[in-house]
């Protein structure tokens, strides 16, 4: 499935970078961790996607390397945990050549796109353009822990005083970009447009329902609520550290 590497002259180095390659194929893993190495990569393996969830949060990679078909879950599913919490690149490699599969890939938050087989000095190039590319790291935590709330960004989890909360997918969208901007006031406007799309900017009924909902859900005292809060007029707050008593 690797191709030889083209072209001569000095081999790139990544300098250390660190590398977490998702793949189910052992074999295939086994190849790519031993090139990668020998050209300079920290490398990480995962053989299922709970494994590279788990992987990305504790290894902390640099840019991860994601097969599609893996036997736990769907790659997309993948994709979309990672980015709940961290904009790692992630540059997939899949054997899907179908144009639909790449498109869902990108706008799931996937950087780059390789279909097998590969010739490796390509691979290797696509690697270190998306780690040149990639923003300058943040503390990105996958878990962040608000009073009883226990919110889990990369597994879309949700527990209040340790019971499992279900959210339904756009009360999740909501919370998500909210708990990722914690502490900041997200404008109205912003909420709308991450959580319905592009295509919504005046409907702030829609953020005041979804609200009431979010609150009566994780908030102890949904009436006066001290985790997600209102700005009127302006948009909304999630504040991990409890807020007064009272306030809006």
């Amino acid at each position: 499935m690797i191709g030889e590497p083209g072209g001569g002259g000095e081999r790139a180095s990544a300098s250390g970078n660190r590398v977490l390659v998702v793949d189910d194929d052992a074999a295939l893993a086994r190849a790519l961790t031993i090139n990668l190495r020998a050209h300079g990569w920290d490398v990480t393996a995962a053989p299922t996607g709970a494994a590279a969830l788990d992987a990305v949060a504790s290894a902390r990679p640099d840019v991860v390397l994601l097969d599609l078909g893996l036997p736990d879950m769907p790659g997309l599913d993948v994709i979309e945990g990672i980015r709940g919490w961290t904009r790692v690149p992630i540059v997939v490699l899949s054997a899907r050549q179908l144009g639909d599969d790449k498109v869902d890939a990108l706008d799931a938050g996937a950087d780059d796109y390789v279909t097998k087989p590969f010739a490796m000095n390509e691979l290797l190039a696509r690697l270190r353009a998306a780690v040149r590319r990639a923003e300058p790291a943040q503390s990105e935590e996958p878990v962040v822990t608000a009073g009883e709330l226990r919110i889990d960004l990369a597994r879309r989890q949700v527990s209040r005083a340790g019971a499992e909360v279900r959210l339904s997918p756009t009360e999740w969208a909501l919370l998500e970009v909210l708990v990722r901007n914690r502490g900041r006031l997200v404008d109205r406007k912003l909420l709308l447009h991450e959580v319905w799309g592009p295509a919504y900017s005046t409907e702030t009924n829609y953020l005041r329902v979804y609200t009431a909902q979010l609150r009566r859900k994780l908030e102890r005292d949904p009436s006066h609520p001290r985790h997600i809060l209102t700005h009127p007029g302006a948009g909304y707050r999630f504040e991990a550290e409890p807020a007064p008593e009272g306030s809006q």
